[in-house]
């Protein structure tokens, strides 16, 4: 990919996490691993029906500092970023550039209508 890359936005990178219930069972949440700045564009969008509820479903291209293979800072498909209310999944992780400064991370976005 081409072009500059424009880090303007703050997003919190965060991991799945599980706890004890107490019960038997687990409790899942989110870890906060730090904050990233990011460079997000918008890809595609679509909506599809989540349980009679309309819920539109956007990709991102989210651009953000490369970190080194095994750095907790080095975001993964399992994990998240957040903005705010907003939540981006991560699907796929990639190299932007050959020098490896950058990563491409593929988001999506879900919200209900």
């Amino acid at each position: 990919m081409s072009g500059p890359v424009h880090l303007t936005r703050q997003l919190v990178l965060e991991t799945p996490s599980e706890l004890p219930d107490g019960a038997g069972g687990v409790v899942r949440g989110w870890d906060v691993l730090g904050t990233l700045w990011a460079d997000v564009i918008a890809r595609t969008g679509r909506e599809r029906d989540g349980d009679g509820i309309p819920v539109s479903l956007t990709g991102y291209r989210i651009t953000v500092r490369a970190a080194p293979v095994g750095s907790t800072m080095r975001p993964r498909p399992e994990q998240r970023f957040r903005e705010g209310a907003r939540l981006f999944r991560i699907t796929a992780v990639a190299e932007r550039d050959p020098r490896g400064r950058f990563l491409t991370c593929f988001a999506e976005e879900e919200v209900v209508a």
